[in-house]
């Protein structure tokens, strides 16, 4: 008897609730267990997706074809990775939610990632506006919570209720986007909509056009694209730090692959496809220059990074407006395998080292190399992959979005993607002269590694470095 893949979501869901349950009826339990169970629990999730092949679900909403198999892959490891740095962060949480016991909120804040994942994975397969819909709410709402889970913290709660006002305004774009298409068209399933158009009277063509650019406003918010990206650097900053790197990659990541599944879905209607890849045009050129440009001031390493994730959904928008381009869907997926292992390296090192000092600046990460060679090697490697340096994952993502973007003729964003490269050389080798340059603190005493992180720290910096030297790793990513 087969495996149905849809029971991957549930299983998700199951090991999540159990997590709250657990939390809930045990007093004086050690609650980094619940995390460590979770790990696990999501462990064998992706052992049984890499076993499982991809097939037909019997259900229209919803498939389970290479792009989204890989994104389950996806995003179960970013909630692993992000569970582990929940663990090395769970003494600030202790100190910033009330409670009548030293743990308290800190089951919660390792059960509802995984709720969340369960949300993204369901993202990854849908190909109905109502399935998309439906999971994108579970991941909001369940992002609400943890943005501002640190109620002590002022600038938690700020970055909740601005995360929670715009958030909401961009879900109602999408919805309202939806429904102008099926109101034209009649249906909610992309693949019926892609096959529909072609037969629609040129009547149509505004309707499907306006909803068209509502969804993809929406869909802006969700990917951090300017103009739509103004909650990014307020809400990543004041964020519990493993939920902004949760943020920054997962979330990034599903709005991505929903963006590709609706902006192929309008390819087979050319008078309408053609209007919504000028309008990726336009938001991927405001988004290099906005957020590249917008990250060169930055004395705050996670703002920093904040500003730095707006500037990668543009070199992302890039490769979805080359959708014309053999290897378009492609790249978007190597590009964003590499910002998986660089972006949440970088946020792992920030954490260990902000428990150790007195916040985010990067003056506090000033002769990082001599107190902990380790974490400051980390760090460089996953600047210089940010950066794009040669023989870093980073490197083959630009090389393959530049690749797509010369294809499909974008050469206005194509000037645009080398200018700005230049410019995150400039800001992240901050950090680097910081750590290598920059004297320690007189105070500054050696930082110690628990061995789970050093494990993740030194296998993300291998991964990085494999799949810059071996591209053919990332060619078979979607096989």
């Amino acid at each position: 008897m087969s495996f149905p893949p849809a029971l991957l979501e549930l299983l998700v869901l199951c090991l999540g609730l159990a997590l709250l349950l657990v939390e809930s009826f045990t007093e004086k339990q050690d609650r980094t267990l619940l995390a460590y169970i979770g790990m696990v629990g999501l462990g064998v999730i992706f052992l049984i997706l890499q076993l499982l092949p991809p097939g037909p679900t019997g259900m229209a909403s919803y498939v389970f074809d290479p792009v989204a198999i890989f994104f389950k892959k996806f995003v179960v490891l970013t909630t692993i990775i992000v569970l582990i740095m929940s663990v090395d962060y769970a003494t600030t949480i202790q100190r910033f939610v009330p409670g009548i016991s030293s743990q308290a909120g800190l089951g919660e804040f390792f059960a509802i990632p995984i709720l969340t994942c369960a949300g993204m994975m369901w993202m990854a397969s849908a190909i109905d506006f109502i399935l998309i819909f439906v999971s994108l709410e579970l991941v909001t709402i369940s992002f609400y919570v943890l943005v501002a889970f640190m109620r002590r913290n002022a600038s938690s709660l700020e970055a909740g209720v601005k995360y929670l006002i715009l958030s909401a305004f961009s879900t109602g774009f999408f919805a309202y986007g939806a429904a102008w298409i099926f109101g034209v068209t009649g249906n909610t399933n992309l693949v019926r909509i892609q096959q529909v158009l072609p037969a629609l009277g040129a009547e149509n063509y505004s309707a499907i056009l306006f909803g068209a650019l509502l969804v993809l406003v929406g869909l802006g918010f969700k990917i951090a694209a300017a103009p739509f990206q103004f909650w990014v650097p307020d809400v990543y900053q004041g964020a519990p730090t493993p939920i902004t790197a949760f943020l920054s990659v997962g979330s990034k990541a599903v709005g991505f692959i929903v963006l590709l599944r609706v902006v192929q879905a309008f390819q087979s209607l050319p008078p309408v496809g053609d209007k919504v890849v000028a309008a990726l045009i336009i938001l991927a050129a405001a988004t290099l220059i906005y957020g590249n440009l917008a990250a060169l001031p930055q004395t705050n390493l996670k703002r920093l990074l904040a500003y730095s994730s707006i500037g990668h959904a543009g070199y992302l928008l890039m490769a979805v407006a080359g959708i014309s381009a053999r290897d378009s869907g492609q790249a978007v997926v190597i590009y964003l395998a590499a910002y998986l292992l660089m972006t949440l390296l970088s946020f792992l090192i920030l954490i260990i080292v902000s428990n150790y000092a007195d916040g985010d600046e990067i003056v506090n990460f000033n002769g990082l190399s001599q107190r902990s060679p380790l974490l400051a090697f980390g760090l460089l490697v996953a600047m210089m992959s940010l950066a794009g340096v040669p023989f870093t994952a980073g490197f083959l993502g630009k090389f393959l979005v530049f690749k797509v973007a010369y294809e499909s003729q974008q050469f206005v964003l194509l000037a645009l993607g080398i200018i700005t490269v230049g410019c995150g050389f400039y800001y992240y080798l901050k950090v680097v002269r910081a750590m290598y340059w920059q004297s320690a603190a007189s105070n500054g005493a050696t930082i110690p590694v628990s061995g789970l992180s050093f494990a993740t720290i030194v296998l993300l910096v291998l991964f990085t470095f494999l799949l810059g030297i071996f591209p053919q790793m990332a060619t078979g990513l979607l096989r």
